[in-house]
């Protein structure tokens, strides 16, 4: 295989700063609701990167679950890293990616914990099994010896709760509130001249401008 042949022409169109929302948030619920209509995979699937005290960079894909008060919210384990390294430093990036449709978004910004009334709110209407599975996961991103050592901890629990059964949600469990400071909307172009929007947040508001690809 060689890598460097591997490339594709993006033709789906292209955007303009006229035609984007001035409120990003409105911006980025009409393009997740293209993604969504369009038939994609977890529309709302992201990339979360995270970086702890000493600078170094952890990235993975959570869910986004809420477009609220002007934040997108997450929930997790507050044992996990991702939860680590944002008590130790609070500034993280997130991007979304619709291949697709030839998409894109990536945000930075700051996180903040959710208050403990949303987490239990939002972990009351999770499916039985991914109750189960916060409590079984307790000690997220630690090592575990074996697989059979959760799956034991899962009998034990469904034991203890059986479906239909009020699960309590986890004090070490909860939400994230991610407030963006830069928002960029990234639409693939013939040629590599991509479009690309950016939002910037100053004390008056946000400032839109196009961005060399």
């Amino acid at each position: 295989m060689n890598l460097a042949n591997l490339r594709e022409n993006y033709t789906k169109g292209g955007i303009r700063v006229a035609d984007m929302h001035p409120d990003p948030y409105i911006q980025l619920k009409d393009w997740l609701k293209i993604a969504a209509h369009s038939g994609i995979l977890e529309p709302n699937a992201m990339s979360l990167a995270t970086s702890n005290s000493r600078g170094r960079i952890s990235i993975r894909t959570v869910l986004l679950k809420g477009l609220e008060d002007h934040s997108l919210q997450f929930f997790t384990n507050y044992h996990s890293r991702k939860a680590r390294d944002i008590a130790q430093n609070s500034h993280a990036a997130i991007n979304f990616l619709w291949k697709d449709l030839e998409r894109q978004i990536c945000l930075r910004g700051t996180v903040e914990k959710t208050s403990r009334e949303t987490s239990e709110t939002y972990f009351k209407t999770r499916p039985y099994q991914s109750q189960i599975g916060a409590w079984v996961s307790e000690r997220q991103s630690e090592e575990v010896p074996v697989r059979a050592v959760l799956e034991k901890r899962e009998k034990q629990l469904m034991e203890k709760f059986p479906e239909g059964t009020e699960i309590p949600c986890p004090e070490f469990w909860g939400g994230f509130n991610f407030k963006p400071t830069h928002v960029e909307f990234w639409q693939g172009r013939e040629g590599r001249l991509h479009d690309r929007i950016r939002y910037r947040q100053d004390a008056d508001g946000w400032i839109i401008e196009r961005l060399s690809p």
